[in-house]
């Protein structure tokens, strides 16, 4: 399958991502699809696109110790890092795994989880149909997706900061993760799929950073945009400054205060 390059995510990224973004945007949003799963009930458990390891840690500890998990992802630097926040006996078997094309056997786990990774998919029913073809009967495939710029304030400021230092042609990153949030949509790609008992909701959680700066380190060299700034000959260390400006006028200095909004989606085998 053809990789979309917002899907990359290399070099210093990983770390970035994990240190600076992981508190505000995906630790409260890992929690959340934690409370979503019975643990009793699932005893092989696959994630895609792990990233650094965020919810693979919680999931961890979340299922019993003997159940099976089974954590992958694209970008090897990702998994690098992830595989850092456990000790190596425990029950987590890694692995880099194209989602459109999974290799496991049909029938082989109970739930698929995934965190804001399905907007990264560049065929996405394909990798719906894959998330469905490794469930067994009646498994469960629960993620979740970003909803607008309008929900998500903090993005939309990055987003429009970054764009406004190119006359043409500005990186186009953040509408990747923040442009997937049509449920009909979504709900639609599922049936092609073949899932049944859809079901897709709407969160709105506190989003917090320790400081403007920080976040704006988070947003700006924590994800592929970075390299975009400099394919176009823009500094990204003005940029970054750009954005922690507007990100403390908006939110606040230290802390940074807002909401982020995202869509649960859960569907049946």
């Amino acid at each position: 399958m053809m990789v979309d390059k917002n899907a990359i995510f290399g070099g210093s990224i990983p770390e970035n991502y994990d240190r600076y973004l992981g508190p505000c945007f995906f630790e409260p949003f890992a929690n959340d699809l934690l409370a979503r799963l019975d643990p009793k009930l699932l005893h092989d458990v696959l994630e895609i696109a792990c990233g650094t390891g965020i919810v693979t840690r919680r999931l961890r500890d979340h299922l019993s110790p003997d159940a099976r998990l089974v954590a992958t992802d694209l970008n090897p630097a990702m998994l690098a890092l992830a595989q850092e926040k456990f000790d190596p006996k425990e029950n987590v078997t890694w692995g880099e795994a194209d989602a459109g094309a999974l290799a496991f056997g049909d029938d082989s786990f109970d739930a698929v989880v995934c965190q804001f990774g399905v907007m990264f998919f560049p065929d996405k029913v394909t990798a719906l149909r894959e998330a469905r073809r490794v469930l067994r009967p009646g498994g469960v495939f629960l993620f979740n997706t970003w909803d607008s710029f309008e929900q998500n304030p903090v993005a939309r400021t990055a987003h429009e900061t970054i764009a406004s230092f190119f006359d043409r042609d500005p990186p186009s990153f953040y509408q990747t993760p923040f442009g997937f949030y049509d449920a009909d949509l979504i709900r639609q790609l599922l049936h092609q799929a073949g899932f049944a008992q859809i079901e897709i909701s709407t969160v709105r959680l506190a989003c917090r950073s320790r400081s403007a700066a920080e976040f704006a380190i988070g947003l700006v060299r924590g994800n592929p945009v970075a390299g975009a700034i400099e394919e176009r000959g823009g500094n990204v260390d003005r940029v970054t400054q750009a954005v922690e400006k507007e990100i403390g006028r908006e939110f606040g200095v230290a802390p940074v205060e807002t909401t982020m909004q995202a869509l649960i989606c859960r569907a049946v085998r």
